[in-house]
């Protein structure tokens, strides 16, 4: 089956935004303006196609990411509409990982969000080039100029306007479109009807000024219109197009267009932009990974069908009439049904029984994919979140998938002994889909705790169990993930000697511990100077250490933030194996954190509030009783904006607190921040009542 469009001619992309920010419903739009779909779906009536779960449609909120293509000017757009809620943040960032741009949507009132720097934090670390889309344009409040303006100061953005709002508020009925200087109005309800009409006398002068910005920015950006610019000549209109799908591409520039997705103004203009400003797969640079042989070699893949296969994993999920789904980024070569792939990362052949391109919850069975494409395969039964797919005798490994920790446990247990094993087997599948979601087993209880990155998260995973796995369930209150790390240097050293089977088994090392930078895990230097320990045991040394991180010496929690220095050690020519040094590695980390200052970590909230002036002194008393951290109060038209930081065992329940105190006036967005070291009366606490001593 040959490749319906040229690579040239297709856009992978997300829309992503903060909660509420409107995107779904202009993913609705798109659907709908392309012919996808023949009724627009609306988040507010559970009725949006991308919205398929039915906790989704209960909500009005994205849990989960949904694929879809659909066609604009002989071009092919496969979309991914990603979650704007917090709890939910690294199904965005594994969209992110296989997307070649995005457009990210910002309420017009609110403009940027905490989660819109999160998620824009995100596009920048894999480099995407985006196009802004200026939302709610209709709404009362709503500010184009102060939305650019929190664009460049909140995201360090360079916003280039393409577009201003014609009317604002209820008078909205358009834009001016600044390539063409043509004002376009919308005059029928579905937002089919696109009429040319005259630029508002009001409006002449402040297109001018924009329209002379946008020149500006094109000719300093290109040497051919820079020459035009200084004699006084007008480059064409596709001069400008290219230069700015150029500066688009390479993220120096961020294009801006605005309307109102739920009034169907706007959003043809968006598909316009998304032909002809975002790159292809071939404008992007190709594809980095490594030798899985040689981790040193780096490999690239051009962006090619005629290139070896390569893809990579970056979202499973269980249909129940298919079973597993692979969803698959393709970054070169091609596959056909029946083709057996190579997984990288786990080193096993797999066959691929049925290739899908998805619509949301829907498929269509393809026969073959190629290189852009963004399908779901059926048949491989070891494929993980993360793993490399390619050609056997041309393997390369790409980049792995890095996700957080969860901050937030509950204990769960079934109603009936009856259904023990139906929720291990629907823990395991959910724990499977969702990487941010952890399974353990509490050594001292036997308890089941599920952790998650917030109570959504859990509220919507127990919320499933219950309805897909029909597993009635017993939950307890939620309880924060605490971590511990060291707060000193110290050194330590352990001798294992021991005697199994008649075989003796030794290693011996020494080590220095000091506190790591935050976030950064475990980081091991070997600093031997001579050959005490052979290379051959190095590893088994560090994994030693990674064992030792997984429970604390304090209450267990799993340790972080720790650099440990392999400075010394000895060998025995006839004794030592790798596992009695991986046994003294361990037990040398164990003795060296507690003479380290050991202390527990607990995760912090990054906190906003907007609530009307008069609300303001009693958030702000409220979040000094929470142990909470003002950082700024500025002002939202109206409104004020309170932001802190608040440790998250100080915010469960915020919600009702908060619209208590506001007589529901006031809302709030919370999501993790980082971790802190827990004061020591507090430690304490904590302690107590895990062991029930008290201090």
């Amino acid at each position: 089956m040959p490749r319906e469009l040229p690579l040239n001619r297709t856009r992978n992309i997300g829309i992503m935004a903060h909660i509420d920010a409107g995107k779904t419903t202009l993913t609705e739009r798109i659907l709908f303006y392309t012919g996808k779909t023949h009724k627009m779906g609306e988040v507010h009536e559970g009725t949006a196609e991308m919205d398929w779960m039915v906790q989704e449609k209960e909500r009005g909120i994205t849990i989960t990411a949904a694929a879809t293509s659909c066609f604009w000017k002989n071009t092919i757009i496969n979309i991914i509409d990603t979650p704007g809620h917090v709890d939910f943040t690294m199904e965005v960032e594994r969209s992110l990982r296989v997307l070649d741009s995005a457009i990210a949507v910002f309420d017009g009132v609110a403009g940027v969000e905490p989660q819109s720097e999160t998620v824009w934090r995100q596009a920048d670390h894999y480099h995407i080039p985006r196009i802004c889309f200026v939302n709610k344009m209709d709404r009362v409040g709503a500010d184009f100029e102060r939305c650019l303006d929190m664009i460049r100061e909140k995201l360090h953005a360079r916003p280039l306007p393409l577009q201003i709002p014609m009317g604002l508020e209820d008078a909205h009925r358009g834009v001016i479109d600044l390539v063409t200087m043509k004002a376009l109005a919308w005059t029928d309800e579905l937002g089919m009807e696109i009429q040319e009409v005259d630029m508002p006398a009001d409006l002449a002068e402040k297109a001018k000024h924009y329209r002379d910005a946008l020149l500006e920015t094109v000719a300093e950006n290109d040497d051919a219109v820079m020459h035009k610019y200084l004699e006084g000549i007008e480059p064409d209109e596709q001069e400008i197009r290219n230069v700015i799908r150029k500066i688009t591409t390479e993220t120096v520039v961020f294009p801006v267009l605005c309307g109102s997705a739920l009034r169907n103004k706007g959003v043809q203009p968006v598909l316009e932009a998304i032909v002809d400003y975002l790159p292809s797969p071939r404008d992007i640079k190709p594809v980095e990974g490594h030798n899985p042989k040689n981790t040193e070699e780096i490999i690239t893949r051009e962006a090619s069908d005629k290139e070896p296969f390569c893809g990579l994993v970056f979202k499973l999920m269980s249909d129940p009439y298919v079973g597993k789904l692979s969803y698959l980024r393709v970054y070169s070569g091609h596959m056909k049904t029946g083709d057996q792939v190579f997984n990288v990362t786990t080193g096993k052949k797999e066959r691929v029984q049925r290739c899908l391109r998805m619509h949301a919850n829907d498929r269509e069975d393809i026969k073959e994919v190629f290189t852009g494409d963004i399908v779901a395969v059926v048949g491989l039964r070891s494929a993980r979140t993360g793993d490399t797919l390619a050609d056997e005798n041309n393997p390369i490994l790409l980049e792995k998938m890095e996700f957080p920790d969860p901050v937030i446990s509950v204990a769960i247990e079934p109603k009936t002994k009856a259904d023990q094993e139906k929720l291990e087997t629907a823990l395991r599948r959910l724990e499977e889909e969702d990487p941010t979601f952890h399974v353990n087993s509490d050594p001292e209880s036997g308890q089941t705790l599920i952790s998650g990155m917030g109570e959504l998260h859990l509220e919507i995973i127990v919320d499933r169990i219950t309805r897909e796995f029909n597993i009635q369930a017993n939950v307890g209150k939620p309880q924060v993930t605490y971590k511990e790390t060291i707060t000193r240097t110290a050194e330590s050293e352990s001798r294992y000697e021991k005697q199994i089977g008649g075989k003796d088994q030794f290693g011996h090392v020494v080590i220095r511990m000091e506190p790591g930078q935050p976030g950064t895990g475990l980081v091991f230097r070997n600093e031997l100077k001579g050959e005490e320990i052979p290379a051959a045991f190095i590893k088994d040394v560090e994994a030693g250490l990674a064992d030792a991180m997984q429970a604390g010496v304090i209450a267990g929690y799993k340790m972080d933030d720790v650099a440990v220095a392999l400075t010394g050690g000895s060998y025995n020519e006839t004794a030592s194996i790798p596992m009695a040094y991986r046994i003294a590695a361990n037990n040398a980390f164990k003795e060296g954190a507690r003479k380290a200052g050991p202390a527990l970590m607990e995760p912090v909230m990054k906190l906003e509030v907007v609530c009307p002036d008069e609300y303001t002194g009693d958030v702000i008393n409220d979040i000094n009783s929470r142990r909470g951290r003002i950082e700024n109060i500025n002002i939202r038209g109206m409104l004020k904006v309170v932001d802190a930081f608040v440790p998250l065992s100080e915010v469960f329940g915020y919600a009702t607190s908060v619209r208590s105190m506001s007589q529901g006036r006031a809302t709030h967005t919370l999501q993790v921040s980082h971790y802190e070291i827990v004061p020591k009366e507090i430690t304490d606490r904590i302690i107590g009542r895990m062991t029930g001593v008290y201090y």
